[in-house]
């Protein structure tokens, strides 16, 4: 069975599992080797690039929508997702589908859900499900050299600067470090994000101040220079200040 017949098959079973006119799009911010980096898939049909997005079914929460898209598409499980915009211009997804008949279901308006997620690639085994050829960590700095397909690109652009807005009052870092980690890696880190380099004192002091960090009796061994102490999040005050933001930042 090609590519083409494949959407065919799933379109005919959409129609029965799924809301028409709403999708979901989760964009997965990872970060390895000092880069930021998104999770992609590479579809069989036209080779070009896309979120890992699906469909809501009749009976499902948004937000179970989303993880459960993520979970088959990509095999990423155990996330935190935040919305963070609506995506809903006409024919925003009619190029794509250009070669079959207007009355394809997946050809029709779709309005799609936008979500932030921040994961650890390091945790994910990934999965490619069957209109996917590849799924892999794409970094930031590589998505001008790729194709990505009807306002994909848009919707990453949105979410990063949603990311940008967010990390002045949300605390980042709990799925994207290693359990143990160092205050220059936790620097890094926002500076990858913002795009910036901070003041390391004023960083330092600020990041200590939140009371989100719990200080480690160990030290990062292995380099030239004096071993560093090592830090893990204090998840309670994390998710404490998930729910009511930072008051200290």
């Amino acid at each position: 069975m090609d590519s083409q017949q494949q959407f065919l098959k799933k379109s005919e079973e959409a129609k029965d599992l799924f809301l028409p006119h709403l999708s979901t799009d989760p964009v997965v911010f990872g970060f390895d080797r000092s880069e930021l980096k998104v999770l992609l898939l590479q579809m069989t049909y036209r080779k070009q690039w896309l979120l890992p997005g699906g469909y809501v079914k009749k009976d499902e929460d948004l937000d179970d929508a989303a993880k459960r898209v993520l979970k088959e598409r990509a095999g990423v499980s155990d996330i935190y997702l935040e919305e963070f915009a609506v995506f809903g211009k006409n024919k925003r997804s009619e190029f794509y589908f250009e070669d079959f008949d207007d009355s394809l279901w997946q050809k029709q308006r779709f309005v799609s859900i936008g979500y932030y997620a921040l994961y650890n690639p390091d945790n994910a085994v990934l999965v490619v499900d069957e209109l996917s050829e590849k799924c892999e960590w794409i970094s930031l700095s590589q998505l001008n050299e790729i194709e990505l397909a009807m306002d994909h690109r848009e919707i990453i652009e949105k979410a990063l600067l949603t990311l940008r807005e967010r990390i002045t009052y949300k605390p980042i870092g709990y799925n994207l470090l290693p359990e143990k980690f160092t205050l220059s890696e936790l620097q890094k880190l926002y500076e990858t994000i913002l795009g910036k380099e901070l003041n390391r004192g004023n960083f330092y002091r600020k990041i200590k101040n939140l009371g989100i960090l719990r200080k480690l009796n160990e030290q990062r061994r292995g380099g030239a220079h004096k071993s560093p102490d090592l830090y893990s999040f204090d998840e309670e005050n994390y998710k404490k200040a998930l729910e009511n933001g930072l008051s200290n930042w």
